[in-house]
């Protein structure tokens, strides 16, 4: 009984939620009062919406496995500093990923956490991964679209060799943290641009070498040993911001928003306590 209340909050109640913390307008007002007392500001209604997800999703998947067979990193949280990097930018995220052919895809979609929640706000989502680097081996999200009766699409696609995505064009594509572990970022980046109106990317950036030397102003990747970060060998290219942003541009991208954060002064290409993450909204320069 309490599996099927969730299931039916989480089909049901979200979109609801959405929906009216979005049309209340004292939102914006109690914001600014916040920041005029000095407090921190309210999440957004959308990232509200997102946390609210995540619990769910976690009741159902606790309920079909144990916590050890999921993906242990909180893929949602993600949305958080890309609300606040659009709403500082005049954007707002649902309405960048609308458009006409009614079809967004999340690469790297691990559980699919991201996917269903899009689709919870009314998008018809491609959730993409490959099943011999997924965490599960994409057990999870199979499971999950079955318990969650989703129409999400799923499929497994190796970005590093010559691939092709369930749909022939997409509004937007979500690319989170995903871009290091391919082989050949110039390429994914390249072949999306001609498919994709905009995409949504976060990746890893540092500005010095494990050893200290600073190469924050230069075009740069530095390419991680097997082993070197998270004892993980599917870690490859983590660029500087410039070299993220000239990637960005000469693969046919044009950046409508950008931000990091984490370490931004001091971040290396591996070690844990000096983690700095790009974020940022593109938009394909052919769209």
């Amino acid at each position: 009984m309490r599996l099927r209340d969730v299931l039916k909050d989480f089909r049901a109640g979200l979109m609801r939620r959405i929906g009216s913390a979005m049309a209340k307008r004292t939102v914006a007002s109690r914001k600014t009062n916040r920041k005029k007392n000095g407090k921190p500001p309210l999440k957004s209604p959308f990232y509200q919406a997102a946390l609210a997800t995540e619990r769910a999703l976690w009741t159902v998947k606790l309920a079909q496995r144990p916590e050890s067979f999921w993906y242990p990193y909180p893929t949602l949280r993600n949305l958080k500093p890309l609300d606040q990097l659009l709403t500082a930018s005049g954007f707002n995220l649902p309405e960048l990923c609308r458009g006409v052919h009614g079809k967004l895809a999340d690469i790297g979609a691990a559980d699919g956490d991201l996917a269903f929640f899009l689709e919870q706000n009314g998008f018809s989502v491609d959730a993409i991964d490959f099943e011999s680097t997924n965490f599960n081996q994409m057990e999870g999200i199979r499971i999950l679209k079955e318990a969650l009766n989703s129409a999400v699409t799923i499929q497994s696609v190796d970005l590093d060799f010559q691939f092709a995505l369930p749909s022939e064009k997409y509004d937007a594509i979500f690319l989170l943290g995903i871009l290091y572990h391919l082989k050949n970022p110039f390429f994914v980046l390249e072949k999306l641009a001609r498919i994709a109106r905009r995409c949504v990317l976060g990746t890893r950036v540092a500005k010095k070498t494990p050893d200290g030397y600073s190469f924050a102003r230069y075009p740069v990747a530095y390419l991680l040993d097997s082993e070197e970060c998270n004892s993980d060998s599917t870690n490859f290219w983590i660029f500087s911001d410039e070299g993220l942003k000239r990637l960005i541009h000469r693969t046919g991208w044009k950046i409508l928003a950008y931000t990091t954060i984490g370490d931004t002064i001091n971040s290396t290409p591996a070690d844990p306590d000096h983690d700095e993450r790009a974020f940022c909204v593109l938009e394909s320069k052919s769209a």
